[in-house]
């Protein structure tokens, strides 16, 4: 029977137990030109110990930048920072990939250089509002792709894919979920295309498809994980047909040999992760629906019972920096300050404490 604290082959990069850190959005890449940050280096080194470490959103190119602070792996100067920041977690024996995370049409516009809109599969706002440094904002109705666009834009995810190699990375993650472009293009409301982008599954899929099939040959399939969260309705996503569209992702990107895909789980939703389970062909990481608690020690089970290869937690791994030995011991926790999640210093991002001793 396997267990959380036992190494795993990762498509030939080896971890040292099955716990993984889920991405989170911090909004602290205070460096010029969205640059990762000293302080940044520290707070991923403190959680070296999971078995891979996912980070935050990181946008593939300018137009993809959606929120204030967040990363870019689109110049010289994010690539020289963030090699900062692998360097460090590697000297702890860490492994670390890199989500790269287009917002699409879930953008504040003023972040973005004169001349330069969001873009969407489709021209249709999302219904809400948008954090900013000068408060709430609603979304505004992003610039369809084109033909050119799309091209431009698979190709501004491989870029940045390489850039996560040159940076020292052990790989990327495609961010797929939470209402960004890719889940957008998957959605049956953010897209309303008429083209082969858009309409029935296999063309709604077809994007995030390319995308995979573009940083895969950019850096090497088993350098590339994959996040989905079907029926998440985060960013004014609907998705009316959830179980034929997310099959036929699932056996559009079995051929391509990525190192593994990451399900974000929403609730009421175990049925359908456990078919994309049986579907899948390679390594599974779950990130489970346990509302209203966060993912904790109850989860380690799923990977006994075979529901996943791989446990990732969020909040825990936020507040816990030394998680899997706290896991492993069975506590005590901290609790996250979510006050401070986004944004700040040190307070409530570096300064949790490890366990005595």
């Amino acid at each position: 029977m396997p267990n959380a604290f036992e190494p795993y082959d990762l498509s030939g990069t080896s971890l040292k137990n099955r716990i993984v850190m889920a991405p989170m959005t911090r909004s602290r890449a205070y460096g010029a030109g969205a640059t990762p940050t000293q302080l940044m280096a520290t707070y991923y080194t403190q959680r070296a110990s999971a078995g891979l470490i996912i980070t935050e959103g990181t946008q593939p190119s300018i137009v993809g930048q959606g929120y204030p602070d967040t990363p870019g792996l689109h110049t010289p100067e994010q690539v020289a920072a963030w090699r900062t920041v692998t360097d460090s977690v590697h000297a702890h024996d860490g492994v670390i990939f890199a989500q790269l995370m287009h917002v699409g049409r879930i953008a504040d516009p003023a972040l973005l250089p004169d001349g330069i809109r969001p873009v969407g599969p489709s021209a249709v706002a999302a219904a809400g509002q948008i954090y900013t440094h000068q408060g709430p904002k609603p979304f505004t109705a992003p610039q369809e792709l084109d033909e050119d666009g799309i091209q431009q834009t698979i190709a501004d995810f491989a870029a940045a894919a390489s850039n996560a190699i040159a940076a020292g990375f052990d790989g990327v993650e495609l961010h797929g979920a939470n209402g960004y472009l890719i889940h957008q293009f998957l959605s049956t409301n953010a897209n309303q295309r008429t083209d082969s982008w858009g309409g029935t599954p296999a063309n709604r899929t077809r994007f995030g498809v390319k995308v995979a099939k573009a940083v895969a040959n950019a850096i090497g399939a088993n350098r590339v994980g994959f996040r989905i969260s079907p029926a998440n309705t985060g960013g004014d996503i609907a998705e009316n047909d959830p179980v034929p569209t997310y099959q036929h992702l699932i056996d559009q990107l079995n051929p391509l040999g990525l190192a593994y895909l990451h399900i974000m789980e929403v609730a009421g939703q175990r049925p359908h992760t456990l078919a994309l389970r049986d579907r899948w062909t390679g390594t599974l990481i779950l990130n489970p629906d346990t509302r209203p608690e966060p993912t904790g020690p109850n989860a380690l089970a799923l990977i006994e019972d075979g529901t996943t290869d791989l446990i990732a937690f969020g909040q825990l791994f936020l507040a816990n920096p030394d998680l899997p030995r706290r896991l492993a011991a069975g506590g005590p926790f901290n609790q996250a300050d979510r006050a401070r999640s986004f944004g700040g210093d040190h307070q409530g991002y570096t300064d949790y404490p490890a366990l005595a001793g």
